[in-house]
């Protein structure tokens, strides 16, 4: 049965990177760090799968990931070799971008955002190493990309590999996955985990309020202040967590964009940044304003508009991948089938069931209308 809380939080996961992209407001990574959520989830369900599969989740987690990135490159892909890109054999990484393959023109900037991609798939190789390590030493495992990340940030090592420096910002919240999984987190209890958290969380304001970056207090750009806030927020979300949404279930179009949203995540994610550069292409090649209240508003409306077509034609691939019944708007209210109504008389007495040495089999109807004398026919029924 699925947790309609992680769905939820994933769902405003999604809604929030979309905004950011679109107003580049800095305190929506404050208010809600949506790209450790999604790694914490994400790192949650992947120790789930290896608990199952073994190393063998690793296949089919790509086996979901990666077609609705093929669905995105069978539309860029031919548009950037006629436009100017260069053919070179690092153009296959597409097919499972473990590192960043070539783009050009509108495609560098429209694919820009698919580093989250190549950061999951290398999660997701790491896991089935990484699960039975932390098992055996959580606390030293979860420092372990802290101290990465502190001595890459501090200069005191030189790594110029941008996975291993992404391992240091994002894979803490994937081991922070795992915790909940195992229910770590929960074991807590909220009088431990509020106190740690709080103690995270003040050291990182403290952080990113007197580092700030080219963007202010853009967490994006302080990665030390980003992996303090970020841990502190998915420890209080993760190890707080409701076991159930009863006031969800109770309002049936919010429940539906939650399972839509879940349902077609990665194409929402993968498709608004190419969309979002796109009507930035357009706007500056007419003159259109893309600053001030009205502008954003306008573009925000547009970029939802236009994110609905986008689920609309290729979210289908998601369905696919996971072996679901291709569906255009998951989380649509089904139609009810009618009732059935009582059959005549003569189909609600059947024949009891006979074996040919003993006569009536024991539980037939027969057989309950004699032992309960009077009792109404269809209880009796019922009880066959």
């Amino acid at each position: 049965m699925r947790n309609r809380y992680l769905d939820l939080l994933r769902a405003a996961a999604v809604l929030r990177v979309v905004v950011y992209h679109v107003t580049g407001l800095a305190a929506l990574t404050v208010v809600l760090p949506a790209m450790s959520v999604m790694f914490a989830l994400g790192g949650s369900l992947m120790a789930a799968s290896v608990d199952r599969f073994g190393v063998s989740a690793i296949g089919r987690r790509m086996r979901r990931l990666l077609p609705s990135l093929w669905a995105v490159m069978a539309v860029f892909l031919p548009a950037m070799l006629l436009t100017g890109l260069d053919w070179d054999w690092r153009i296959l990484f597409w097919i499972a971008p473990f590192i960043d393959p070539p783009a050009s023109g509108l495609g560098l900037a429209a694919l820009s955002a698919n580093w989250y991609l190549r950061d999951f798939l290398w999660f997701v190789a790491l896991s089935p190493l990484a699960l039975p390590l932390f098992r055996r030493f959580p606390l030293p495992t979860i420092a372990a990309p802290f101290v990465l990340l502190v001595v890459t940030e501090l200069k005191l090592v030189t790594i110029d590999n941008y996975v291993l420096r992404d391992i240091g910002l994002y894979f803490g919240a994937w081991l922070l996955g795992f915790a909940h999984h195992d229910g770590m987190l929960r074991r807590l209890t909220w009088r431990r985990l509020v106190p740690i958290a709080a103690v995270l969380a003040i050291t990182g304001a403290a952080w990113f309020l007197t580092h700030p970056g080219p963007r202010g207090y853009d967490l994006n750009d302080i990665r030390i202040g980003n992996a303090l806030w970020s841990t502190a927020f998915v420890l209080l979300a993760l190890g707080l967590a409701p076991d159930a949404l009863p006031w969800l279930s109770r309002r049936p179009r919010l429940d539906r964009l939650v399972t839509l949203l879940n349902s077609r995540a990665l194409t929402i994610y993968l498709w608004h940044v190419p969309i979002i550069v796109g009507l930035g292409w357009v706007a500056a090649r007419y003159g259109w304003p893309q600053t001030g209240a009205l502008a954003v508003t306008v573009k925000l409306v547009l970029v939802s508009l236009l994110l609905a077509v986008a689920v609309a034609a290729f979210g289908w691939v998601e369905d696919v991948a996971a072996k679901r019944r291709p569906e255009l708007i998951p989380g649509r209210a089904r139609t009810r089938p009618a009732a059935v109504r009582p059959g005549p008389a003569r189909d609600a007495h059947p024949e009891p069931v006979r074996d040919p040495r003993t006569g009536p089999v024991r539980g037939s109807l027969t057989e309950e209308i004699l032992v309960s004398g009077a009792q109404d026919v269809q209880v009796a029924a019922v009880r066959a």
